[in-house]
């Protein structure tokens, strides 16, 4: 059986973004740091993370952050469902290499949408300096996501 390719279409991702911010327990502290360090480019977007990564960053930082559930408890599923219905436009996601996680699936799954819906991911201190410290940060950019609406009209 041949697969069609999902034709995409074009989004402006706007300049104040909504930013999912996520750790496993060995990184929550190199996220806070880094956090910290960003803290006047990060207020300047909408701030999620999951249970105890949103509830650590809003005491350590005095900001506001949506907390979703645990990611174990279905957080990392909570937020690639928010990613599929485009309410995130960034995801900055300290996972630990080293420790292997029960809810892995669902780890996989959270990075497989991030780049079916095409946004910036960073999963490391390097990485997340480089995307908080590109223009397209601060400023409204466009990118490719799957048409969706196109691809229900060509399967009828």
């Amino acid at each position: 059986m041949k697969s069609k390719t999902l034709r995409q279409k074009t989004v402006t991702t706007p300049e104040r973004k909504n930013v999912a911010l996520v750790a496993h327990d060995n990184m929550k502290p190199a996220l806070i740091e880094w956090a910290e360090k960003h803290k006047e480019k990060l207020i300047k977007h909408n701030l999620m993370a999951t249970g105890t990564t949103g509830n650590l960053m809003q005491k350590q930082l005095n900001v506001p952050v949506k907390s979703l559930i645990s990611g174990p408890l279905g957080g990392d599923q909570q937020l690639g469902g928010l990613i599929a219905e485009g309410k995130i436009d960034v995801l900055i996601f300290f996972w630990d290499p080293f420790e292997p996680m029960p809810h892995d699936p669902d780890i996989k799954a959270l990075l497989r949408v991030a780049a079916v819906w095409n946004i910036p991911i960073a999963c490391s201190v390097s990485s997340a300096n480089f995307l908080v410290s590109s223009p397209l940060f601060e400023s409204a950019f466009e990118r490719q996501i799957p048409d969706y609406e196109k691809y229900l009209q060509e399967r009828l």
